[in-house]
């Protein structure tokens, strides 16, 4: 499962993500509400762990914001409140489950593993587009016969694009998506790994390109 930390302590976040990779799920993490907006709208989350007290922009106003723009991902609210206002707030903004810090990581995995399977969710175990198979799992790249084991950064940028192809990601979103946002990884780290998807993508024979836009960014295309 792909999920997304929305926390401003460092400390915490940290360690949420170490709980939730070390459980098999894939992870980011952002510090403020408007890079979480930034984030759940490109897509590919299954669930969203948001905090309440966030820079920028709380976590209700992202709730609701979400909601009125139709996004109907999984939300669980993690926040020091512990009074009944602040619940029936985040609960009426539209969040499926509510989980008071400090929590025990046993307690966390189950409300994340309830969450999903009260929604109903499928858990996507791959990405289609045009000829082109991103297995999850395995972290395969796959095109008829043939297929590739991609390097953690070529997944985490081959995924991105695959969960919404015809999107189009700049270099800053690919960098904050792929490498992280206090990383120092510049634009030329994502020309190299670009370089490399291409490469990869050209031994496959995949009919699927990785289209540069001049100071725009890259998009997906598929050629006839």
């Amino acid at each position: 499962m792909n999920i997304l930390i929305v926390e401003d302590e460092t400390a915490l976040a940290e360690a949420v993500e170490h709980i939730l990779r070390k459980a098999g799920h894939s992870a980011d993490r952002v510090a403020d509400g408007q890079s979480a907006l930034d984030y759940i709208r490109v897509g590919g989350y299954d669930l969203i762990l948001l905090d309440i007290m966030l820079p920028r922009l709380d976590g209700i106003s992202v709730l609701r914001q979400l909601r009125s723009e139709g996004v109907q991902t999984p939300v669980l609210m993690l926040t020091a409140r512990t009074t009944v206002p602040d619940k029936v707030a985040g609960l009426n903004a539209g969040a499926d489950d509510y989980l008071t810090k400090p929590f025990d990581p046993e307690e966390l995995l189950a409300r994340v593993g309830a969450m999903t399977r009260r929604r109903g969710e499928v858990v996507l175990d791959e990405l289609c587009y045009g000829d082109l198979t991103l297995e999850l799992n395995t972290v395969t790249l796959r095109c008829g016969s043939r297929d590739v084991q991609l390097g953690p950064k070529e997944f985490a940028l081959m995924r991105l694009m695959l969960s919404e192809p015809k999107m189009i990601y700049s270099k800053d979103l690919l960098i904050s998506r792929a490498w992280g946002l206090d990383s120092e990884a510049t634009d030329n780290n994502v020309e190299a790994y670009i370089s490399f998807l291409r490469k990869k993508l050209r031994y496959l024979g995949s009919g699927v390109t990785i289209k540069n836009l001049q100071k725009i960014g890259y998009r997906l295309e598929v050629t006839p």
